[in-house]
């Protein structure tokens, strides 16, 4: 490691929010990891400090040409205490793909997995104990430099905050209801659709109050070029069971790389069953669909790990899906992804990292 990470703790801690109303990244914990970057050193000073604003240049290329990328991912406390982290190698690995598309530096990946280990480890107090709960993980990284032309910075900074979040599913498991958007797009390939970029979610928010609107939680986003194949769900990749075999969109370069979808599909084939990454016209669901062969929908995330689907709406059709009940697969996965993060079943594929 060519530099050491100091720790700086506070004098102030604050006092930790009761569990049963924790919601989604509302709360912060006591310390942050930050780590600068310019072109003559490279990445230096990685530290952990107390929370704390962040002071910024009104001309840093952020703010005005949108460099800015982040990952997500959650530590999760087992009923004997233990601290677990699920694949973090490839949020480290995400992150590298992310900055080499928006032109910013990538980084040591070993010492971001330190980063996380050490940050966690000073802040496990706030790991929360509630089944479901958890810590999520917020690092991101950002253009620096005060410059008003359009190029590359050459100054970032990255930065890891931790926020303490509620169950997911805190009044248990309920299909959610989805827009088929056919007026917005979210990515074309050759695009920043296949990274963690932050201006891909801006862009989406219009589509997502439009669908809310309509009484819809969700948006399922359609290719830009025909406006006809399935590619995500909000901001969790999708998956159809039709016929016995389950179909998700292939990653051709407008979709995200799910860390989650990607344990889905490990499960899947270690299950023997048969999963096709092809692309998926909504067209062709429609018939599956009238044709009753349609038999479970869900999406897949960090947030919510295996989110059942009940209902698409497209154009004037009401699609319900399995009565909007959650179909037994989509139960299966949760039970056993959610099992090997909380450490209550074996984990047979080395995804977790414990915390010392």
């Amino acid at each position: 490691m060519p530099y050491p990470i100091t720790i700086t703790q506070t004098d102030r801690k604050k006092e930790k929010p009761d569990s049963s109303c924790l919601g989604f990244g509302r709360y912060f914990t006591d310390h942050m990891f930050v780590m600068d970057y310019s072109a003559e050193i490279g990445w230096h000073d990685p530290r952990i400090v107390p929370y704390a604003p962040l002071a910024l240049d009104p001309a840093a290329l952020v703010l005005h040409y949108g460099q800015a990328i982040f990952e997500g991912m959650k530590a999760y406390r087992t009923s004997d205490d233990r601290i677990l982290l699920f694949r973090p190698e490839k949020n480290a690995q995400r992150l590298n793909l992310s900055a080499a598309r928006l032109s910013m530096p990538s980084i040591d990946e070993e010492l971001f997995l330190e980063a996380l280990r050490t940050l966690i480890s000073l802040e496990k107090d706030w790991v929360p104990r509630e089944r479901g709960t958890s810590l999520y993980i917020r690092p991101f990284m950002f253009a620096t430099e005060p410059y008003l032309g359009v190029r590359a910075s050459e100054s970032y900074k990255l930065v890891i905050v931790l926020s303490p979040v509620g169950a997911y599913y805190a009044g248990g498991m309920k299909p959610v209801k989805i827009h088929v958007e056919s007026r917005y797009v979210r990515a074309v390939r050759g695009g920043t659709g296949f990274a963690k970029v932050s201006g891909n979610y801006a862009a989406s928010l219009k589509a997502q109050e439009d669908a809310h609107a309509k009484g819809y939680e969700q948006v399922l986003w359609l290719d830009a070029i025909e406006n006809k194949y399935i590619e995500e769900v909000g901001s969790m990749n999708v998956f159809f069971k039709i016929n016995g075999e389950v179909w998700t969109p292939p990653l051709h370069g407008s979709i995200l790389g799910g860390i989650t979808r990607d344990s889905v599909i490990h499960l899947l084939r270690d299950w023997g069953i048969p999963v096709r990454e092809e692309k998926l016209s909504m067209e062709d669901l429609y018939v599956a669909y009238t044709r009753g062969e349609l038999e479970e929908a869900f999406g897949t995330g960090t947030a919510a790990v295996v989110s059942p689907i009940g209902v698409l709406g497209w154009n004037d059709h009401h699609m319900v899906i399995n009565h909007e009940q959650i179909g037994e697969l989509t139960a299966k996965l949760y039970g056993t992804l959610t099992g090997i993060q909380y450490g209550e079943i074996a984990d047979p594929y080395g995804w977790i990292v414990e915390v010392e």
